[in-house]
Formats: structure tokens, C-alpha cells, sequence
């Protein structure tokens, strides 16, 4: 007997994004958790005046003029970090009119920004996609309501779902961010929240593992024994499982984990940190996928061909899981990479595909 089967991620992006942190503008308060300025490699005073947004936005100007000057590109502009939907007085609008120029000049295919569920108002968001925005991702974190409470997000999880639904209802391609293991959250409680989110159809969503950073409240609050953060491994085992559902629901996962900054892997206290985190979740998660397909054949598989851009992970970080593949029946000289799309699985000799010329 022989399997074929699809890996379910969905085709990657082929744009390069242009990031412009904003870190905490627009924000009203401060999370227990957030570290915006080690996060982005930002000061956090630069971006959050009115003055300092004038001139942010100028450097993107001289920037973008450089880029066109030199040939490069094109690139989607993404506004990220504060609360961009929120910035005091038009400087969103200032800031999407700019990247328009841009736009209609060949630089610029996209216009993206990142904003909280309380700040995406339906108003506002026809407002800014009248002037050029495309795309925006709701800092969801979690739907559930006491791990937001104690979190100090300010919101019920009525508002997350509500303002991913006006995005989309606003004619906005819709992005989902989410954060496991913040305070009382527990697996379970994310594989509901992945679920909630894939159900109202985002594009994209970012998996953003809670770290305990200096200087935060939740420093604060581990130190005092309040908070304990999750294990790697609970991690990497809640976010395969993320991940699979994700791409089952058509959703494209752009991130998992936070982008390495020197400042940010000095602040990091406790939490799940790995320098291959997302890559051993998806390197789980394809063994999952291959291990249920190899049950449904009833025997031990006797070979798979596998898809060569995915033999990097299939052996796991550090090939950690070689041993469950042995278990299941497959070992390096039973897999044969390929320039193929699909997977293929068999259970004896005389199923096996032929071998590529």
C-alpha cells in the first residue's frame, strides 16, 4: 500500500517586508509582559512623541527615496510595534499617505500595520484603507478572559473577536497574533484560542512564546513566585500543534518566537528560549503528520519520499527525532529526498515508487 500526501503549510509570501518600529506609540498603558523597545532594537523614547514620530517618519521617507534611487525593492511597508491605529493625531494617516507615494512609484506593494483589538475601530480602520492600508494584525494574545486580566490587556475577548471581524468586514486582509503562556494560561487554553483565531479565516498569524523580560511587571511578578513561565518542551509541543491546525485552516504562520536582538537575549529572565524554537515546532509537527499518515497505511512504512525543502526539519533539531522516526519504521537510508510537492509513504518493497533518474 502507498500514501501521497500534502504537507498543509500554504505557500510562502514572496515579498520582503520593510519594518518600521514604533514601539509603545499610541499605546495607553503598558502589558505586564511587554518589552517593546528590546523586542524591535528601538528606544522606546524615539517613536513616542509627536515630534519623534515626525521624525521617524522622515528617516522612512529618506529611506524609501534611497531604495528607489538604487534600484531595490519592491517591498510591503509594515508599521509595527505601539498601537499604530491609535498614534496621537494623523500620523498614521501621514505615515500610510507616504508609503502610498512609494506605491505609485513601484516601490511599495503592500501597506501593513499591527494595532490592539480595542484600537480597531471600524471607523478608523475605512479610514486608512481608503488611504492605502492593506493589511492589519490584531494583537489578539489570547481569548481567554482571566489569563487577559491578569495580563493587564484591558479588554474582553469579545473585543479580539469583534475587531478581527471588522477587519476583514472592512475590506482588510486580516493577521492574528498570539501569545502562549502568559499568566494562568495553560495549552489547552492556546489550542482553543489557535482554534478561535483560524475560525475567523486570517491570513497570517505570528506565535509569540511569553518570555519574562527585565523591567516588566512580569518579572515582577515571577520573582515574587506569582507566574511561572512554560517549559521548552510544553512549548515546542503546543506550538506543532498550533502550527497544524493553522495551516489546516489555510493560514500562513510568519513567525514563532521573537527576532534575536542583543538586548533582547540580555533581558530575557526566564521563559521558553531557544535559538531553533520554531523550527523544532515545525520539525514536531511534521513528524506528527507523517506518523498519522503512516497509521492509516496499518503496517509499519517500509519508505517515504520526502519533498526536499522540508528534509532540513524532518529530522527535528539536531536530528532529536531520529528515534521516533526508527520507531515508526523509517530511517535515513529508508528516506529519499526528492524535487517533488508532495510526500509518499509505502508499506513493502513492491509499493515503493520508482527511484527519480
Amino acid at each position: 500500500m502507498r500514501l501521497r500526501f500534502a504537507h498543509p503549510e500554504p505557500a510562502a509570501e514572496k515579498s520582503r517586508v520593510w519594518p518600521v518600529f514604533l514601539p509603545y506609540a499610541g499605546c495607553v498603558g503598558r502589558c505586564v509582559y511587554c518589552a517593546q523597545h528590546l523586542q524591535t532594537g528601538v528606544a522606546p523614547a524615539s517613536p513616542a512623541s509627536p515630534a519623534s514620530l515626525d521624525t521617524a517618519r522622515r528617516d522612512l521617507d529618506t529611506a524609501l527615496a534611497e531604495a528607489l534611487a538604487a534600484g531595490r525593492g519592491p517591498y510591503e511597508i509594515g508599521f509595527y510595534g505601539g498601537t499604530f491605529t491609535a498614534l496621537p493625531g494623523n500620523h498614521a494617516e501621514r505615515f500610510i499617505t507616504l508609503a502610498q507615494t512609494y506605491r505609485e512609484r513601484g516601490l511599495v506593494t503592500r501597506v501593513r500595520c499591527s494595532t490592539r483589538p480595542d484600537a480597531a475601530h471600524a471607523g478608523r480602520l475605512a479610514a486608512l484603507r481608503g488611504l492605502g492600508l492593506d493589511m492589519v494584525e490584531i494583537g489578539v494574545q489570547t481569548f481567554e478572559a482571566g489569563v487577559l486580566a491578569r495580563s493587564g490587556r484591558g479588554y474582553a475577548p469579545d473585543a479580539a473577536q469583534a475587531a478581527c471581524l471588522g477587519v476583514r468586514e472592512a475590506g482588510l486582509a486580516l493577521g492574528v497574533q498570539l501569545l502562549p503562556g502568559l499568566p494562568g494560561h495553560t495549552p489547552e487554553m492556546f489550542a482553543r484560542d489557535v482554534a478561535k483565531a483560524a475560525a475567523l479565516g486570517p491570513e497570517t498569524a505570528r506565535i509569540y512564546p511569553c518570555l519574562v523580560m527585565a523591567g516588566t511587571r512580569l518579572a515582577a511578578m515571577w520573582r515574587a513566585g506569582e507566574y511561572t513561565p512554560w517549559d521548552v518542551e510544553a512549548t515546542v509541543a503546543a506550538v506543532a500543534e498550533g502550527l497544524l491546525e493553522l495551516w489546516r485552516a489555510g493560514v500562513r504562520v510568519i513567525r514563532v518566537g521573537l527576532a534575536p536582538q542583543p538586548e533582547l537575549d540580555a533581558a530575557v529572565l526566564a521563559g521558553p528560549v531557544h535559538p531553533a524554537l520554531g523550527s523544532r515546532a515545525r520539525g514536531l509537527a511534521l513528524f506528527w503528520l507523517v506518523r498519522d499518515q503512516a497509521h492509516r497505511l496499518g503496517h509499519g512504512p517500509k519508505g517515504l519520499v520526502a519533498p526536499r525543502r522540508y528534509v532540513g526539519e524532518l529530522w527535528g533539531h539536531g536530528r532529536e527525532l531520529a528515534q521516533a522516526y526508527a520507531d515508526l519504521g523509517l530511517t535515513r537510508d529508508s528516506v529519499r529526498p526528492a524535487d517533488v510537492t508532495d510526500f509518499e509513504i509505502w508499506t513493502s518493497e513492491g509499493d515503493a515508487p520508482p527511484a527519480p533518474p
